[in-house]
Protein backbone atom coordinates (compact mmCIF):
# COMPACT_ATOMS: atom_id res chain seq x y z
CA UNK A 1 0.00 0.00 0.00
CA UNK A 2 1.57 3.09 -1.08
CA UNK A 3 2.16 6.25 1.05
CA UNK A 4 0.43 9.29 0.94
CA UNK A 5 3.01 12.08 0.42
CA UNK A 6 3.12 16.04 -0.63
CA UNK A 7 0.38 17.93 -1.28
CA UNK A 8 -2.21 15.82 -0.30
CA UNK A 9 -0.73 15.36 2.97
CA UNK A 10 -0.42 19.52 3.63
CA UNK A 11 -3.94 19.99 2.47
CA UNK A 12 -5.66 18.15 5.24
CA UNK A 13 -7.62 20.32 7.89
CA UNK A 14 -6.16 21.12 10.70
CA UNK A 15 -8.04 20.22 13.93
CA UNK A 16 -9.68 23.43 15.34
CA UNK A 17 -8.11 24.96 18.90
CA UNK A 18 -10.39 26.25 21.66
CA UNK A 19 -9.40 29.96 20.44
CA UNK A 20 -11.75 29.06 17.43
CA UNK A 21 -15.06 27.90 19.53
CA UNK A 22 -16.98 30.82 20.48
CA UNK A 23 -17.77 29.79 24.29
CA UNK A 24 -21.49 29.38 25.46
CA UNK A 25 -22.29 29.27 28.87
CA UNK A 26 -23.53 25.88 28.34
CA UNK A 27 -20.10 24.70 27.95
CA UNK A 28 -18.39 26.54 30.11
CA UNK A 29 -20.99 24.97 32.74
CA UNK A 30 -20.27 21.82 31.49
CA UNK A 31 -16.91 21.90 31.86
CA UNK A 32 -17.01 23.60 35.45
CA UNK A 33 -19.03 20.30 35.95
CA UNK A 34 -16.31 17.84 35.49
CA UNK A 35 -13.63 20.26 37.24
CA UNK A 36 -16.15 20.20 40.54
CA UNK A 37 -16.22 16.78 40.12
CA UNK A 38 -12.78 16.48 40.43
CA UNK A 39 -12.53 19.09 43.24
CA UNK A 40 -15.08 17.36 45.07
CA UNK A 41 -13.36 13.93 45.29
CA UNK A 42 -9.63 15.75 46.28
CA UNK A 43 -12.12 17.75 49.23
CA UNK A 44 -13.48 14.29 50.57
CA UNK A 45 -9.57 13.66 50.76
CA UNK A 46 -9.35 16.58 53.27
CA UNK A 47 -12.79 15.68 54.82
CA UNK A 48 -12.27 12.30 55.30
CA UNK A 49 -8.46 13.56 56.98
CA UNK A 50 -10.36 15.84 59.06
CA UNK A 51 -12.96 12.50 60.37
CA UNK A 52 -10.03 10.40 61.26
CA UNK A 53 -8.32 12.83 63.31
CA UNK A 54 -11.79 13.65 65.06
CA UNK A 55 -11.86 10.17 65.54
CA UNK A 56 -7.87 9.72 66.60
CA UNK A 57 -8.25 12.48 69.25
CA UNK A 58 -7.68 15.96 70.73
CA UNK A 59 -4.15 15.74 69.94
CA UNK A 60 -4.97 14.98 65.98
CA UNK A 61 -8.05 17.36 65.55
CA UNK A 62 -5.76 20.19 67.15
CA UNK A 63 -3.31 19.69 64.54
CA UNK A 64 -6.00 19.87 61.41
CA UNK A 65 -7.68 22.60 63.11
CA UNK A 66 -4.24 24.16 63.05
CA UNK A 67 -4.14 23.61 59.45
CA UNK A 68 -7.58 24.66 58.40
CA UNK A 69 -8.13 27.96 60.51
CA UNK A 70 -6.10 30.05 58.62
CA UNK A 71 -6.61 31.93 55.14
CA UNK A 72 -5.82 29.49 52.75
CA UNK A 73 -7.96 26.73 55.27
CA UNK A 74 -11.03 29.49 54.81
CA UNK A 75 -10.17 29.88 51.41
CA UNK A 76 -10.25 26.20 50.40
CA UNK A 77 -13.59 25.03 52.61
CA UNK A 78 -15.46 28.48 51.00
CA UNK A 79 -14.40 26.80 47.48
CA UNK A 80 -15.08 23.61 48.34
CA UNK A 81 -18.44 24.56 49.47
CA UNK A 82 -18.96 26.18 46.00
CA UNK A 83 -18.39 23.35 44.42
CA UNK A 84 -20.79 21.04 45.84
CA UNK A 85 -23.46 23.66 45.65
CA UNK A 86 -22.60 24.23 41.86
CA UNK A 87 -21.86 20.50 41.16
CA UNK A 88 -25.63 19.65 42.48
CA UNK A 89 -27.47 21.87 41.31
CA UNK A 90 -25.97 21.58 37.73
CA UNK A 91 -26.76 17.95 38.62
CA UNK A 92 -30.25 18.92 38.54
CA UNK A 93 -30.00 20.47 35.78
CA UNK A 94 -28.88 17.09 33.97
CA UNK A 95 -31.73 15.75 35.28
CA UNK A 96 -34.02 18.00 33.62
CA UNK A 97 -31.81 17.30 30.15
CA UNK A 98 -31.96 13.19 31.20
CA UNK A 99 -36.01 13.99 30.98
CA UNK A 100 -35.75 15.24 27.83
CA UNK A 101 -36.41 19.01 28.82
CA UNK A 102 -34.58 22.17 28.75
CA UNK A 103 -32.84 21.34 25.30
CA UNK A 104 -33.79 24.33 23.30
CA UNK A 105 -30.68 27.25 23.49
CA UNK A 106 -32.61 30.14 25.62
CA UNK A 107 -33.52 27.60 28.25
CA UNK A 108 -30.43 26.19 28.18
CA UNK A 109 -28.69 29.38 28.41
CA UNK A 110 -31.70 30.49 31.36
CA UNK A 111 -30.59 26.94 33.26
CA UNK A 112 -27.26 27.85 33.70
CA UNK A 113 -27.94 31.35 34.89
CA UNK A 114 -30.15 30.03 37.12
CA UNK A 115 -27.37 27.24 38.26
CA UNK A 116 -24.73 29.83 38.96
CA UNK A 117 -26.90 31.89 40.91
CA UNK A 118 -28.54 29.19 42.72
CA UNK A 119 -24.77 27.88 43.75
CA UNK A 120 -24.10 31.20 44.55
CA UNK A 121 -26.55 31.95 46.76
CA UNK A 122 -26.23 28.62 48.79
CA UNK A 123 -22.96 28.74 48.79
CA UNK A 124 -23.25 32.71 50.13
CA UNK A 125 -26.17 31.76 52.53
CA UNK A 126 -24.39 28.89 53.94
CA UNK A 127 -20.92 30.91 54.96
CA UNK A 128 -23.28 33.80 56.45
CA UNK A 129 -24.91 30.92 58.82
CA UNK A 130 -21.22 29.56 59.40
CA UNK A 131 -20.64 32.91 60.94
CA UNK A 132 -23.40 33.99 62.45
CA UNK A 133 -23.46 30.82 64.59
CA UNK A 134 -19.79 31.24 65.56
Amino acid sequence: MARATGKAETSRPLSPHLQVYRWYLTMATSILHRVTGSALAVGLLFFTWWLTALARGPESFAQVQGVMHNVLGWLVLFAFTAALFFHAANGVRHLFWDAGYGFAKDTARQSGMLTLAVAGGLTVAFWLLVFIAA
